[in-house]
């Protein structure tokens, strides 16, 4: 069983117009409201291809209210943290003329000690009953930015697998706290540690920094463009295959969500690689957030190809047993 943690979850509304116009009144068709925030997304995307999960994360106020019943209803099950504060929301317009998504957050929720406490308490518990954990999404206050460093902790603790996908303040103290597996997106990683990641050489050597810090798997996405991971210290990339792109949003999360069924079903290495990649640039293709079917990711892997870079290893068995 997998347990996703978000910290920084989100109420979406969404309006879907033929046509926008600047400076006059506009108005939808059509309106829709989801739950966000990356964990949840991985969430999501998890039950669409039958892994069996549980979402974590902070719930208050009428917009808590409402999220909560938009997860029962997509039988999405949570363990909610009581939160004084309403859940943070965003209001997304969908220009279908130009196939263009704009989006406005409201402010982050400023998560108090006692609440990040509870979190964390909640933690150890919640580690000890799942097979695999997901670290994913950004950090609303000072008080939250702790809780995956910790989440880490208790995984490496209980033996369990935890995949990290966060940026901001907290990508620095998690990686330090050796997540088996990572994911970012280059841009996430440059402007998070201020690093340059600008050609391939400086993407191995930050790979070679993480395998010295113990992690065991790692992946830097980049939209569209070639993708590199490593496997202990060797090295692979991939061009993702070209897709009509209509809205990339949760495409990372979806990225995320292949890498946790590659633990739960013990697939080796280039398979859960090419599925991740597959679950991501189908779920670019479509409006719905993180809702791609394992048909849909199937009819891709064929275009996907995983090449190695530098030293090869010989493969006897690919098991991740990490």
């Amino acid at each position: 069983m997998v347990l996703t943690v978000t910290l920084n979850p989100l109420l979406e509304h969404r309006l879907y117009f033929k046509d926008v116009k600047n400076k006059t009144v506009n108005r939808s068709y059509r309106e829709s409201f989801s739950a966000g925030g990356k964990g949840i997304n991985v969430s999501r995307q998890l039950n669409k291809i039958n892994i069996k999960n549980q979402a974590a994360t902070f719930i208050g106020g009428n917009n808590g209210k409402s999220f909560r019943s938009i997860l029962a209803s997509e039988g999405i099950e949570i363990i909610p943290v009581s939160s004084k504060y309403d859940l943070r929301n965003a209001s997304l317009i969908i220009n279908e003329s130009e196939n263009s998504i704009t989006t406005f957050f409201s402010p982050d929720k400023q998560i108090p000690e006692d609440e990040s406490a509870d979190l964390m308490n909640k933690l150890d518990k919640m580690i000890q009953n799942c097979s695999t954990v997901v670290f994913s999404g950004s950090s609303p206050s000072q008080y939250t930015d702790i809780i995956f460093s910790y989440g880490i902790e208790l995984a490496n603790k209980y033996d369990k697998i935890s995949i990290l996908d966060t940026y901001g303040t907290p990508l620095s103290k998690s990686i330090e706290a050796s997540p088996t597996i990572t994911h970012n997106t280059k841009q996430e990683i440059e402007n998070s540690l201020n690093i340059s990641l600008s050609d391939e050489a400086e993407i191995r050597d930050y790979l070679n920094t993480l395998y010295k810090k113990g992690i065991k798997l790692a992946f830097i996405t980049d939209s569209s463009n070639t993708v590199y991971a490593s496997k202990f210290d060797f090295h692979y990339k991939c061009k993702p295959p070209e897709v009509s792109v209509l809205d990339a949003t949760g495409s990372g999360d979806s990225f995320t969500a292949g890498l946790a069924y590659g633990m739960e079903h013990s697939l080796v290495f280039e398979e859960f690689f090419k599925l991740s990649i597959a679950l991501a640039s189908a779920n670019a293709s479509k409006w719905e957030t993180s809702a791609v079917t394992l048909e849909d990711a199937e009819k891709l892997l064929p275009l996907i190809t995983i090449e190695p870079i530098g030293k090869k290893m010989k493969i006897l068995d690919d098991s991740p047993t990490i």
